[in-house]
């Protein structure tokens, strides 16, 4: 086998100032999954235990390192509890002490401590919540299922899950939501016999024939896929003690999903995919930047000197982004006839709205925690990159009621490029890895 193939794989533009993770600009951009620990980038509130809705349960996976251990509610921030709507500083939400606060169970309570700014605001999100260009389907979170849940103690890892049942959730998404028809062979899907000397061409053959928008489509989820790859290539269960799991960097599997020859050449397309999906979610930001910059927006926890450094080290890496080369044209998207390109950017969103309701399908809970919170965030990303009227338009010193992003958005947003920025430092070690193993 040719090591050097996998090494060398996942050249693609933006590769001169990412492939080594030397250069200054990208070290800033890799420094934000520190930012994880901040409260308000480390808890979510997810429901974990939604059905699925396109085929019976499996029931979850029994496997120890698949449970999601949820956040107890007296550690979870008082400006967090508080809902989404507190996320601006504490002068627009004068809000009643923390021990008063810690006695706040119900919505009601909730509303009471709000400033009628606030209250106004809500009422403007709720309004345009439906006009909004969502591209996922978010969990409801006042469901009795809706539970906190700390990133960091939940880290995305290998568990142990695998086979059929986690190989039909990424069979659905790839054959009924990428524009795919049946009759076009798919490579390497483990699901369908192989087709003999068929290498995939038929298959980049069909898809270069797509307009671009499905051809971007089709990117992103490759690249999606293939950074939660990298992930579980990199956090592998390599021995289960009874005391104690190991976890580590697995080189042979990473072989086979990336290598060129064991992959027939997919390995290579797989990683400037990653490359791509990672300069689509730094155009976002780029594009998002002025909705953070305004003064009164805070990301509010209630810890006003870790909301002020998360606030100052998100304004750094804007800087740091704008010094960056165009990343993405997203304005060559949906650009021709106007009522044929809104009929595309509908089946767009839709088909990718579906992609986040398959992930509730995931049979482990870990598994589906990291899964969900990564297509939100690349759903998040989309959101911003076509609603640039509406940021372009925000008010300076009062809340948007044309463009609004809930804090379930803004959490999955800036993990998700996290873990792209995660995916790529990890890439770089593996080729390392690979070199010292020739």
């Amino acid at each position: 086998m040719n090591r050097e193939r996998v090494a060398s794989a996942g050249r693609s533009p933006g590769r001169l100032l990412l492939r080594r993770g030397k250069h200054r600009r990208v070290q800033q951009l890799q420094a934000l999954p520190s930012r994880q620990e901040a409260d308000g980038e480390r808890l979510l509130q997810m429901n974990l235990k939604r059905p699925c809705p396109f085929w019976p349960d499996d029931g979850h996976c029994s496997i120890k390192d698949c449970h999601v251990e949820p956040c107890p509610e007296s550690k979870i921030p008082v400006g967090i509890k508080s809902g989404n709507y507190n996320k601006y500083s504490p002068a627009v939400d004068p809000a009643p002490d923390t021990a008063e606060c810690e006695q706040v169970k119900e919505l009601g309570a909730i509303n009471s401590t709000l400033s009628n700014r606030s209250k106004q605001a809500f009422a403007d999100w709720a309004r345009h919540d439906d006009a909004q260009d969502h591209f996922c389907e978010l969990d409801d979170e006042t469901s009795p299922d809706s539970e906190y849940v700390d990133l960091l103690l939940n880290p995305e890892r290998f568990t142990g899950y695998k086979g059929p049942s986690a190989w039909r959730v990424w069979n659905s998404i790839y054959e009924e939501n990428c524009f795919k028809p049946r009759s076009v062979y798919r490579p390497l899907n483990p699901l369908v016999p192989s087709r003999g000397d068929d290498d995939g061409e038929s298959f980049y053959t069909w898809l270069e024939g797509l307009c671009l928008e499905k051809r971007v489509f089709y990117r992103l989820i490759s690249g999606l896929h293939s950074s939660i790859n990298i992930h579980l290539c990199a956090e592998y269960l390599l021995d289960e003690g009874w005391d104690r799991s190991v976890w580590g960097p697995n080189v042979q599997e990473f072989r086979q999903r990336f290598d060129t020859a064991e992959t027939k050449g997919e390995g290579t397309r797989r990683l400037k995919n990653l490359y791509f999906l990672y300069l689509i979610e730094l155009r976002a930001l780029y594009k998002v930047a002025p909705y953070f910059e305004r003064a009164f927006v805070n990301l509010y926890t209630g810890n006003l000197q870790e909301d002020a450094a998360t606030k100052e080290l998100l304004l750094q890496v804007f800087g740091e982004i704008r010094a960056f080369p165009m990343h993405f044209d997203e304005k060559s998207m949906f650009a021709g006839h106007k009522i044929e390109a809104k009929i595309l950017k509908e089946e767009f969103r839709l088909h990718f709205k579906n992609i986040s309701r398959i992930m509730d399908c995931v049979g482990c809970s870990k598994c589906r925690l990291w899964g969900k919170l990564q297509t939100q965030g690349l759903g998040t990303a989309l959101k911003i990159l076509f609603s640039e009227k509406e940021i372009q338009n925000l008010p300076e010193h009062s809340p948007s009621q044309g463009f609004q992003l809930t804090r379930q958005e803004i959490v999955a947003l800036l993990n998700g490029f996290a873990r792209l920025s995660t995916s790529i430092h990890q890439l770089h070690l593996f080729r390392l890895m690979l070199k010292d193993n020739r």
